[in-house]
């Protein structure tokens, strides 16, 4: 069955501030995402980086699942699915998206991660969780636009990257969207705190084969201290607290209206490193970040379509009431 019509926003704005405050810290945190995982890769290899930050999130996530009231384990019928959902989340979506990232310069990453609310709206459509609306694929046109107008501001046609680097990255897209919109009902059965703790203690177990070759303890310990902080805010804020305000979020709205949040990150990508690195600003973030905005609002307001009415079939005769 498809996902009911989601209701426009300025009549629900008031019930659902914090899932849309809650996507707004997700969205800084991502942004992060991008800077502290290219500072750590100066020094590390890639499958390391991702592996001590799936390490690092797996206790903390063990260590929730510890003091959760019953029931801690999933049922057992559930097992399949989490461990698909937790493969998408780590070792899929993860390692292309670090491997491709290491070759691909990040403007690269974000104009191709800017893919996922087409991917989730067009999935979720194919899955029946989402209803056609020309606003919600107008308001995702918007936010792309946006997205690509304020990356060449950042130098998006001059950056060169290597082509299996992208693609690397696509697949991490790919990955991404299937991870959202297959989440989507397992959430609403089992809550976001659950769901969450489930799918990212399977990746870290899944990342287990990957030890005996790319954990380099030495070399990590031996590593700066900038080094060690993208792992950390990797593990900690990435891999925890925006892991679970994307299933919090995929609990209360729909996929689409979710994944259209990501949208916002190129350009908080930009602002971050204007306050942290000293990059100039330039006119395009205004226009691309006014454009973002507007997607996500056209996004958030969009009403799917009412259902045809089948008219039941008359009784001995009588049309029926």
């Amino acid at each position: 069955m498809g996902a009911s019509p989601a209701r426009p926003l300025n009549s629900s704005a008031q019930s659902l501030r914090w899932v849309y405050a809650g996507l707004l810290v997700q969205v800084c945190i991502s942004a992060g995402t991008y800077l502290f995982a290219k500072r750590s890769m100066v020094e590390l290899p890639p499958l390391t980086v991702v592996l001590w930050r799936f390490y690092l999130s797996g206790l903390v996530f063990a260590g929730m699942l510890a003091l959760m009231p019953a029931p801690r384990l999933p049922p057992r019928h559930e097992w399949r699915r989490i461990f698909i959902l937790g493969m998408l989340a780590g070792p899929v979506n993860q390692v292309f998206f670090f491997t491709g990232l290491a070759r691909s310069p990040a403007a690269h990453g974000a104009l191709l991660y800017a893919l996922t609310p087409l991917g989730v709206y067009l999935l979720g459509l194919a899955r029946g969780h989402e209803q056609a609306s020309r606003r919600t694929l107008l308001g995702i046109a918007t936010a792309f636009t946006g997205v690509v107008v304020l990356l060449l501001g950042r130098g998006l046609a001059e950056a060169s990257g290597s082509v299996v680097g992208d693609l690397l990255i696509l697949c991490a897209v790919v990955a991404w969207v299937v991870y959202t919109t297959e989440g989507k009902g397992f959430v609403a059965v089992h809550g976001p705190l659950r769901a969450t703790t489930w799918c990212m203690l399977m990746s870290s177990v899944l990342m287990l084969p990957l030890a005996p070759f790319v954990m380099e303890t030495e070399r990590v310990m031996a590593s700066s201290l900038a080094a060690k902080g993208g792992i950390l805010y990797l593990g900690l804020l990435t891999s925890v607290v925006a892991y679970l305000l994307w299933y919090y979020a995929l609990s209360k709205v729909s996929p689409a209206r979710v994944a259209i949040f990501s949208n916002l990150q190129p350009a908080a990508t930009a602002l971050a490193a204007w306050a942290l690195l000293d990059e100039s600003l330039h006119w395009e973030l205004a226009v691309g970040g006014g454009l973002v905005l507007l997607g996500v609002r056209l996004t958030q307001m969009a009403v799917a379509p009412p259902a045809p009415v089948t008219p039941l079939p008359s009784v001995q005769g009588r049309p029926a009431a």
